[in-house]
């Protein structure tokens, strides 16, 4: 009776050794900011009102501090491989919708990152220099410096 007590006890610790280690390398997908809906996107069309957008994707992640005439809607994927290691981020959007004076669409962009460089997935084209370039840059040059703690 004896022997199969101590087995029962060292089958016991076995399993919770390695439910314990594989915990710590169970992978983590952590989801960021605005959650891009492609079909919400979809529906902005050209000419359509600010207060329509508003209704359709919600509250921007941030706007541009010129004009209020550019709503930045900004999402980000990462990945952290095993417990208490830093996040890799996977994957960054930047959803642009850009107003005309009267605040109506003139015209929407998907941002990300394709080949090292900032690309638009809606117009399949990499951004010309300029002030929105190095907006979207920074955005993009900050998402592999996440660090939740701050500095």
């Amino acid at each position: 009776m004896r022997r199969y007590h101590t087995l029962l006890v060292r089958l016991a610790t076995a399993t919770f050794l390695a439910a314990s280690v594989a915990a710590c390398t169970m992978g983590e997908e952590f989801a960021r900011g605005y959650q891009l809906d492609e079909n919400a996107v979809a529906q902005v069309k050209n000419g359509m009102g600010a207060d329509k957008v508003l209704e359709t994707l919600g509250t921007p992640s941030t706007v541009s501090t010129v004009g209020n005439r550019t709503w930045y809607y900004i999402s980000q994927r990462s990945r952290r491989t095993l417990q208490f290691m830093g996040e890799q981020v996977v994957d960054q959007r930047v959803t642009a919708v850009y107003f005309d004076k009267n605040l109506r669409v003139e015209r929407v962009g998907l941002y990300g990152i394709q080949d090292g460089k900032v690309f638009d997935f809606i117009s399949r084209t990499t951004p010309s220099g300029g002030e929105e370039t190095s907006f979207l840059g920074q955005i993009f040059k900050g998402a592999n410096n996440f660090n939740p703690f701050g500095s």
